[in-house]
């Protein structure tokens, strides 16, 4: 399988989409979450903010190289973004996006996060993260590496294998024919519900695969990662995924 890396792919057709999302709320989650933060801003926390924005949240961005680099993404995004440091967006987030390059998640504050649902959009590439020897044994995944660094969050895996472009255009209304689907995988239902609840909103399918261990069946190399898929097909890939070992 051709391996592309979502985090890595131009962004194109990152003007809003204009679908609305869900009103209300499917998930049984109550409909307190107001702010997003995200500790990234690259391609995929670039294009997940535009979505918060024009789903109505308010966001809260951040990068390594602080949020003086920040001022064209905020004006873009309008008066319901605003730039800060990573501290800033783990603490004023409801939920915080992690999409950071893997090396550096060691750099995520930590007890700014703790109670908070956590969003791991993280993949593994060795080339730019260099080896990793649990990973490359497959005895942990990404997400699980960032749940050992932020022991008090609740991490889930979503928005990894997607490539970033698509995120503004591929969204459509719940109950659209062929609306394409994105997985969430965690430990917590709640936090799963509360990620599952921002997935529907921003135009997709959320599709639970179980605990945050099985995120590996959507990583690189796998069938269902960066497809468009609905939920039975994301469904069927999911379950059709085989660890490099067993290949």
């Amino acid at each position: 399988m051709a391996t592309r890396n979502p985090g890595t792919e131009p962004v194109a057709g990152s003007r809003h989409s204009g679908r609305s999302g869900i009103s209300g709320d499917r998930f049984g989650v109550a409909s307190l979450m107001t702010t997003l933060g995200f500790i990234g801003a690259g391609h995929i926390g670039g294009q997940l903010a535009r979505l918060a924005v024009e789903h109505g949240y308010n966001v809260v961005i951040s990068n390594s190289r602080g949020p003086e680099t920040l001022i064209d993404l905020v004006d873009e995004l309008g008066d319901h973004a605003r730039a800060g440091t990573a501290d800033e967006a783990a603490r004023d987030g409801d939920v915080v996006v992690v999409a950071v390059p893997l090396r550096a998640i060691g750099a995520v504050p930590v007890e700014p996060l703790a109670g908070k649902t956590v969003v791991d959009a993280n993949n593994y590439y060795w080339q730019r993260d260099g080896r990793i020897a649990e990973l490359d044994n497959e005895s942990t995944t990404t997400s699980e590496l960032l749940e050992a660094h932020l022991p008090k969050s609740h991490v889930v895996k979503a928005f990894n294998h997607i490539i970033a472009a698509e995120l503004t255009t591929d969204g459509r209304p719940p109950g659209t024919s062929g609306r394409r689907a994105l997985v969430v995988a965690g430990d917590d239902a709640e936090a799963k519900a509360r990620v599952a609840k921002v997935i529907d909103r921003f135009g997709f399918d959320p599709v639970d695969i179980g605990p945050l261990a099985e995120g590996w069946r959507i990583q690189r190399d796998t069938p269902g990662y960066v497809q468009r898929r609905t939920a039975d097909e994301l469904r069927a890939d999911v379950a059709a995924a085989r660890r490099y070992r067993d290949r």
